[in-house]
Order: structure tokens, then C-alpha cells, then sequence
């Protein structure tokens, strides 16, 4: 779980995860990227080993820093404002025993037509071209990630590269029908058309060859 200054969240997240982890152990990686953040031993929250660690920052380079500590058979890769749907663990391991890389289903926290609506456009979109992103909380089997070389030291589209790199390689991706519940915080705040815009111009700009470097410069000027 990649964060920034994210202390003090572990709790009420290990709470989360062993509601939905169905009874599979689990241990929770929390990658920060402010150096200057103090870390908490190594505790067992909710019956979970939870473990801090500082990573240069950037979400690719902490994601892959808590991947390489991690000691389990599967890696999910959950952002901090991300929840996952009831049973997740149990539908993860069922995916995984017929594909080694997947996701769920995007889901949004926020009532109205316009999420429902963008709800049904990622679900078209994930059918047509097996990209899940990021926040639709991406999952493999360790060995093949480690295989992929974990995901691409860039700033920005990291989620949309590994996905690319394994279509590329034929190997099938399964999307999880049961949704996650990303936090629409970022809609509410700046705009419901201007942030949905701006992010399928990035994803339209990557997709004709525009560097991760430049659409991350070009998002840090026009975020809101």
C-alpha cells in the first residue's frame, strides 16, 4: 500500500482487510514516501502482521519496495482510498487459480447518475481492452510479477504499463465482477467533468506515445 505521511492509518485498513480477507492470512505492507516520517515497529493488527517501511517516492517505486519485502504468494496492491468489496480475498484466489494477474471492478463511493454512469464506462472499457488501473486494486501471483520486473519506475501510467506488458505477452488478465469503492474525493473536489476529462486526455495522450514524464508534469500543472 503505497501512502505519504500515512501514519496512522494502518489500523482502521488492518480492520478492513480481515473483514474482507474471509479468514486468509494476510500481511499488510505499508510503503511511505516521506522520509521524515517516523515508523511504527513491526506490529499485528487485527490478527495481521503490519509492517512500515519508507520508499523513495513515487506509487511505482513504493508499490515495488513492499513487494520485494513481501513474503506471501499473492501481491495486491491496494491504494489508501480504495476499499474492497465483501469476500475479496476469496474471489482474488479464485481468479488467480486460472490467470496470474488481475483486478477488481471499479466501483466509486459517491451516490448519483455520473458515477453509476462512469461505473458502466470502465466495466465497457475493461472489457475491450483488459487494462485495469490501479484503483481497481491490481493483483498477481509474486513469482509472476517478479517475473514482469514489477511495475515501471515512471511517474505516472505505471498501472496501464504492467497491464500492457502482459497483453503483450498473451497471457490473459481476469477482472473480478465484484466492485471495489474508490473514494470520488478527487471528483467532488475538482469537478465531476473537469477531473474525468483531464484523466481520459492522459490516457489518450499515453496511448499515442506521450511520455510518463511529460503527462506528469503536465497533470502537476492542471490539477486542481
Amino acid at each position: 500500500m503505497p501512502v505519504l505521511a500515512g501514519q496512522g492509518m494502518a489500523g482502521r485498513l488492518a480492520e478492513h482487510l480481515q473483514v474482507v480477507s474471509g479468514g486468509v492470512p494476510f500481511e499488510m505492507i505499508i510503503a511511505d514516501g516521506d522520509p521524515q516520517q517516523p515508523l511504527p515497529q513491526p506490529d499485528c493488527l487485527c490478527g495481521a502482521a503490519v509492517l512500515h517501511m519508507h520508499a523513495p517516492i513515487g506509487r511505482a517505486r513504493q508499490m515495488n519496495a513492499a513487494a520485494a519485502c513481501a513474503r506471501g504468494r499473492v501481491l495486491l496492491f491496494l491504494h489508501a482510498d480504495t476499499r474492497l468489496p465483501h469476500n475479496a480475498f476469496a474471489h482474488m484466489l479464485d481468479a488467480l487459480s486460472r490467470v496470474q494477474a488481475g483486478a477488481f471492478s471499479l466501483g466509486i463511493d459517491g451516490g448519483g447518475l455520473f458515477f453509476r454512469l462512469t461505473e458502466r464506462v470502465a466495466d465497457a472499457r475493461n472489457r475491450l481492452t483488459r487494462t485495469p488501473y490501479g484503483d481497481q486494486a491490481q493483483f498477481f501471483c509474486t513469482a509472476y510479477f517478479r517475473q514482469l520486473g514489477g511495475y515501471a519506475d515512471i511517474p505516472l501510467m505505471e498501472d496501464v504499463d504492467i497491464m500492457r506488458r502482459i497483453r503483450r505477452r498473451g497471457d490473459p488478465i481476469e477482472i473480478v465482477k465484484s466492485r471495489v469503492a474508490t473514494s470520488a474525493r478527487r471528483w467532488h473536489k475538482e469537478g465531476l467533468l473537469y477531473c474525468s476529462a483531464r484523466n481520459v486526455c492522459l490516457r489518450a495522450l499515453y496511448a499515442l506515445g506521450v511520455s510518463p514524464h511529460s503527462l506528469s508534469r503536465w497533470y502537476r500543472a492542471h490539477r486542481g
